[in-house]
């Protein structure tokens, strides 16, 4: 059985996110999207709810970081290739996110950062099975 996962992330402008991600090419399901949230489709078992600060706080009594300057997770998604690794990188950045750090290639797995908008830490990592077998 699949088990969808939905991750909530705190954003400050919800268009400027919905924009910054779409640029990204991720499509967002119209029925769970108002002024407070939408919800991107990673996959068909992957969902990111993007919700407004305040109305993110009313699901929590702790207080929401700033992930601008602090990390409350770093999400990771794999790519099919470290061709798409680097195309989603280049629309993440051309879309006004920030990498951190330079890619990380260990032979068997090809990974690199950004930070949204809001300064939410993703990975996006390649692995090559064959090579992760000889390894």
């Amino acid at each position: 059985m699949a088990t969808k996962i939905f991750v909530n992330l705190p954003v400050k402008d919800l268009n400027k996110s919905i924009a910054f991600f779409t640029q990204m090419g991720y499509q967002f399901n119209p029925q769970f999207t108002d002024e407070n949230a939408t919800c991107m489709v990673i996959s068909e078992d992957i969902y990111v709810m993007l919700l407004v600060e305040k109305f993110f706080q009313t699901f929590t009594k702790k207080q929401i970081c700033d992930a601008a300057t602090h990390v409350e997770a770093m999400i990771a998604l794999s790519a099919e290739s470290r061709e798409e690794v680097d195309a989603l990188l280049d629309k993440a950045l051309a879309a006004g996110g920030t990498s951190p750090a330079p890619p990380q290639d260990h032979g068997w797995m090809y990974g690199r950062t950004f930070y949204d908008l809001d300064g939410h830490h993703w990975e996006v990592m390649y692995m090559d099975p064959s090579a992760v077998q000889q390894a």
